[in-house]
Order: structure tokens, then C-alpha cells, then sequence
């Protein structure tokens, strides 16, 4: 299967810079694939296509403000990303300008607040980073750090917590998982008040998700590996709902992956933790997946890849085109699309 089949036109300004005031009053495509209909809504409305007994599976990690903004003791800006903590306080970081920040590098952010020594130059580039602080590094990033926004968004985010869910628990992400930024508290209530069941799994998404696919053939590409983890009460909720043949529904690609990862063959779920590399395209058999709650994606992406093994290629292409004529947000902050 070839990339290029993965291509659609976006003019630049459908991709949404800013997040929607309310984040349920973001649009809703509504994709049938037994009926292959389109319908246009508004994302609220997502209420009435699930039925009491289903189960919402939504990912709870928690995206860190991991842009930190420094100088050196030369008084020099420079600019690093927490990619992964390696073990303590030593982080793995993608620094800029990387030419000028050697091993032992000294640098300074928010007034001193939080210092770092360069260790070792990594393969790729990256840097092992060592930070020194006084109190509890997670709150001096919250009141330092910047969300590490994704590269097409050039719009400064006025508050942190819009790259975040309402329900965001654990924190290790380097991207939000943003099909679920359309919900609020008080919606996810009156799901639950329907009898919709409401489960958690946790996967840490990573700098990679915005890895382009660079091979002709996608069947080449090599997925970049994510961690996961699932606890016994989520999985108890999600094999009782097959059980009593209701639908599963992914709150965007990684809950999906993670569901994907974790299933047997007849769509049951165990608890566990670890890492995937799972890479979902036309022609996978989901085992667990009966529903999909995504957001629209990139150009010749994995993820348009995903949706297009769940749909099929030729129906997302078309609602991705109707998508583009009706002028939907694209991208992080942009609209969502429910696939039922």
C-alpha cells in the first residue's frame, strides 16, 4: 500500500491554531459505516449515538509542560524538550541551538529555579540531562514549562490547561491525547447518567507521534514505541461490555492502540503494562475496537492510517475531502469525528 494513497489537500488556514471556548461546541462528523452516510453535528451531541451499556475508554495520561525556556552561563538562550526521564533526575532532552550545548554545559531556567548539566551527547543528537532544584520537580515544571505544542500550531497557548484533558491523570505524555479535549465534566455526567460505562487506560504519548512516514510502501515503516498500562477495574468494565455484546469505543487513536495491544482474539482485555509499537493500517482485523472517537489527521499519517483500517480508505478520504469543503479545524485543536 503506497503513502501517496494517504494524501489529501489542506489549505493551511483549516489548521486550527487556538482551542474552540468550549470544548464541546467543537464540531462533530458522524461517519455510519453500515449505512456509509455522513452527518454533521456538534460535538455535544455525541450523547445521542451512545446507548446505555456501551463503554467510553479514554486515555488519562497527563501531558507535561515540558518546553523549558533558559540561558547559559554565558547568558545565551537556549531551548530544551523533556523528551523521557531516564532515572531520577537525569532526562533525555532534545536541546536547540544543539551545536552550542556540549557535555557540561551549565544552564539556568526561571531565575534559577531549576538547573540542568549536559552529561553525554546521545545517538540522534539528543542530550542526557541532569536537573538540580529545590522542592518538587513536577510543580516547579507547572510554573516554568511550556506545553510542548505540536509543530504545525505558531499560536502561543494563553492557558496550559487547554493541551490537557478534564480527566488527565498521570502525568508523561509529550502530546496531548486530543480526541479527548472536546469533553467536560458535565458531559461526561450525562454519559454516564445514560448507563455508559466509563474506563481508563494510560499511554504516554510520545515526541514520535509526529514522526512522519517516510517509506513509499507503508507496510515499511516502523512505529515508534509508546507506554502503556491498564488497571483492573477499567478491565473488568470493558470485558463485561463485550460480554453483554455492547459497543467498546476508543476516545481517540491511542486509547485504540492500547486496546488493540492488550486484546485476545475474542476482544477481552487483561491487566498490564508495557510498550507498543502497534501500527494499524488497512487490512488489520480490530478484536476489540467497535467505535471511534478521533480527531481529523494528518497527511499521509499512521493515524489517518488507523482511521482508514476502521472505516475504510476510500469513506475517510471522501469524509476527509467533505471535511475540507465544510471547512472543519484540523489537527490537535481542531473538530472530531465519531466512526460508528
Amino acid at each position: 500500500m503506497k503513502l501517496l494513497e494517504f494524501n489529501y489537500e489542506l489549505p493551511k488556514e483549516l489548521i486550527a491554531q487556538t482551542p474552540i471556548e468550549k470544548r464541546d461546541e467543537s464540531r462533530l462528523m458522524v461517519l455510519d459505516r453500515e449505512k456509509q452516510t455522513i452527518e454533521h453535528k456538534t460535538f455535544k451531541d455525541i450523547i445521542d449515538y451512545l446507548e446505555p451499556g456501551d463503554c467510553l475508554v479514554r486515555n488519562n495520561t497527563k501531558v507535561l509542560p515540558a518546553r523549558l525556556y533558559g540561558k547559559k552561563e554565558t547568558g545565551a538562550k537556549v531551548e530544551f524538550l523533556l523528551l523521557n526521564q531516564m532515572e531520577g533526575d537525569i532526562w533525555e532532552c532534545i536541546v536547540r541551538p544543539g551545536n552550542k550545548l556540549h557535555v557540561g554545559t551549565k544552564v539556568k531556567f526561571g531565575d534559577g529555579l531549576l538547573k540542568a548539566n549536559i552529561l553525554e551527547v546521545m545517538p540522534g543528537g539528543t542530550r542526557k540531562v541532569e536537573f538540580k532544584y529545590d522542592g518538587i520537580f513536577n510543580e516547579i515544571l507547572d510554573k516554568i514549562g511550556l506545553m510542548p505544542l505540536p509543530p504545525y500550531i505558531h499560536e502561543e497557548l494563553k492557558q496550559n490547561e487547554r493541551y490537557q484533558t478534564v480527566y488527565a491523570k498521570y502525568n508523561g505524555s509529550a502530546a496531548a491525547p486530543t480526541a479527548g479535549l472536546h469533553f467536560t465534566e458535565e458531559l461526561l455526567e450525562k454519559i454516564e447518567k445514560k448507563g455508559v460505562k466509563i474506563a481508563n487506560v494510560t499511554l504516554h504519548v510520545g515526541i514520535g507521534t509526529f514522526r512522519p512516514v517516510k517509506v513509499e510502501n507503508i507496510e515499511e515503516h516502523k512505529m515508534h514505541s509508546e507506554h502503556y498500562y491498564i488497571k483492573q477495574e477499567d478491565v473488568q468494565k470493558i470485558n463485561e461490555t463485550k460480554e453483554q455484546g455492547k459497543r467498546v469505543i476508543a476516545v481517540g487513536t491511542t486509547s485504540c492502540r492500547v486496546l488493540e495491544t492488550i486484546a485476545d482474539e475474542n476482544g477481552k482485555v487483561s491487566v498490564t503494562e508495557g510498550d507498543t509499537k502497534i501500527f494499524i493500517y488497512p487490512g488489520y482485523k480490530f478484536k476489540c475496537l467497535d467505535g471511534l472517537i478521533t480527531n481529523f489527521h494528518l497527511p499521509e499519517s499512521t493515524l489517518l492510517m488507523l482511521v482508514s483500517a476502521l472505516a475504510g480508505k476510500e469513506y475517510i478520504m471522501n469524509a476527509y475531502n467533505e471535511a475540507v469543503k465544510q471547512k472543519y479545524r484540523f489537527f490537535s485543536f481542531g473538530d472530531a469525528m465519531f466512526i460508528k
